[in-house]
């Protein structure tokens, strides 16, 4: 299984994207990290709430996104995941990013 990421780690560059839930209510959200599964031939988005501290523990949203050719996305390019097996894998994925030290020096 090959992945690819695009951390979106650098506190300059972090890039945002409002998600608006059933009853209208607008949630700002920040993107962890997108990557590329090629066993599934799907492009990926990790997102947690704006402004969450470092120790706090958050629920981290997922989504299969179809972005530009620019790289970039809007909620209306987000689908949810809806195959167990799928889930699993992002799930993995998440794991091992946050395992990784690296991505959070």
């Amino acid at each position: 299984m090959t992945i690819t990421f695009k951390i979106m780690a650098n506190p300059e560059e972090i890039q945002k994207i409002t998600l608006v839930d059933e009853n209208g209510d607008e949630t700002l959200y920040e993107i962890l990290f997108t990557f590329h599964s090629e066993e599934y031939s799907k492009d990926y988005i990790l997102l947690v709430p704006e402004g969450v501290e470092d120790d706090e523990e958050v629920d981290i949203q997922a989504y299969i996104f179809n972005p530009d050719e620019n790289g970039d996305a809007t909620e209306e390019d987000l689908v949810q995941i809806e195959d167990d097996k799928e889930w699993d894998m992002v799930e993995e994925v998440l794991n091992t990013f946050l395992d990784d030290d690296t991505n959070f020096s």
